[in-house]
């Protein structure tokens, strides 16, 4: 798989091979399974430089030059220089006026509920991201802190769901890639995270450790709250955590409890020396798109699944901010084209975690990751997921990777 440092060169040559294969969905399963992986390292693994000429609008910078992250200011010179490559991507158009969604949410006489619903919808649409995290506190006798995090991205995210009590939203990467020529590659397509809002939802499943799941009751006392679940790419549980949003003159924002998740792909590509991020979230609607901070704690587990250690407290910013006139057509092409089978999926994980209360969820069986395998499912064509039949293959792909401790 390909590491987080490619240089431009690199990237070109080994990721754009790759990315050619994944796109003509070589049905061979390692040529598959190469191009995925390869393509998810690449986005999720390695921070890139920027967006090229558009950053020069925001910041009057030079877009050649490397943003950092806020540092330690005695180190090394050179040493807290964050990790990832030096890509570009192409050129956007920010939305500098408030969005049509922002104004819905400011709109007077509604109710709380309503109010609430209209900032998590508020966060769909078309954006470009940035991703910032570094270590801020360090805990252990000669510590040294690990280099900061920074990726980019261009992504839509779709409302799958919108009911009184419940919003799905569907992230899709769309990303155009700059050559060394300043040409595009073609649009890099990748399903990535979904979020799920319910409200006063009784119960959610929460992260244990050692690949453990269990199902918690959210306290009574929480009414109004709203509880998030993050899954990562195949529809997997990421986190799930209950919060209440708050509303303010010209924001809203929601903060949920401490919860624990498992190490995220930015973290596992490169380190094996903790076990699980015990954190918070708080997401930040703002009139042109919003902004989710994170605080986590890397921790240690001993052999009962307990904290033993704290190594370092990190702290994350992403913000999505809206952008206009950007070809989404190939991402609209592949949501359209693969939906039903992710509707499928969905619905495996609502089934089992109504029925099961204890469940260990695998990254990988027989050698193949969960994600590698349901992605090439998806793009299978002339498969009717509404059948029986497929309806039990799902489950016995499933039944590889998810099992339940009696």
């Amino acid at each position: 798989m390909l590491g987080a440092g490619l240089y431009r060169s690199e990237y070109e040559t080994c990721g754009g091979t790759l990315l050619n294969l994944f796109r003509r969905k070589q049905r061979k399963s390692a040529l598959f399974a190469a191009a995925l992986g390869a393509t998810l390292a690449l986005l999720a693994s390695a921070g890139v430089r920027g967006y090229g000429q558009a950053d020069k609008e925001d910041i009057g910078a030079d877009p050649n030059e490397r943003q950092y992250t806020f540092s330690w200011q005695y180190a090394v010179s050179g040493d807290m220089a964050p990790r990832g490559g030096t890509t570009q991507g192409a050129e956007v158009i920010l939305v500098t006026e408030p969005s049509p969604e922002w104004l819905r949410l400011q709109e007077p006489g509604i109710s709380k509920k309503e109010r609430d619903r209209r900032a998590i919808l508020s966060m769909a649409g078309p954006y470009r991201t940035s991703f910032d995290f570094i270590e801020t506190i360090g805990f252990t006798h000669g510590y040294a802190p690990s280099n900061p995090y920074q990726s980019w991205g261009t992504e839509y995210v779709y409302v799958v769901t919108d009911e009184p009590d419940i919003i799905q939203l569907q992230h899709i990467l769309v990303m155009e890639v700059k050559k060394e020529d300043g040409s595009a590659m073609d649009p890099i397509v990748v399903k990535h995270w979904r979020q799920d809002w319910m409200f006063e939802a009784p119960t959610m499943h929460t992260f244990k450790g050692n690949r453990e799941w269990k199902k918690q009751a959210v306290r009574a006392e929480r009414r109004g709250h709203w509880v998030q679940a993050v899954y990562q790419v195949d529809d997997s549980p990421r986190y799930m955590a209950a919060g209440e949003w708050q509303h303010t003159a010209n924001f809203s924002s929601w903060k949920s409890d401490e919860t624990w998740r498992p190490l995220p792909r930015r973290e596992f590509s490169v380190r094996q020396d903790y076990d699980v991020l015990i954190g918070t979230n708080h997401h930040t609607i703002t009139p042109t798109g919003w902004v989710q901070e994170e605080q986590n704690l890397k921790v240690v587990l001993n052999g009962r699944g307990g904290a033993a250690e704290v190594l370092a407290r990190e702290n994350g910013l992403a913000r999505y901010e809206r952008i206009a006139e950007f070809n989404w057509l190939p991402g609209d092409d592949y949501w359209e084209r693969t939906k039903p089978f992710w509707a499928k999926v969905r619905a495996y994980w609502s089934e089992t975690f109504a029925r099961e209360d204890h469940m260990v969820i695998a990254k990988q069986a027989d050698g193949a990751h969960m994600f590698m395998t349901l992605f090439q499912m998806a793009e299978e064509p002339g498969i009717d997921w509404s059948a029986s039949s497929e309806q039990a293959n799902l489950e016995a792909v499933m039944a590889r990777y998810v099992t339940f401790p009696p």
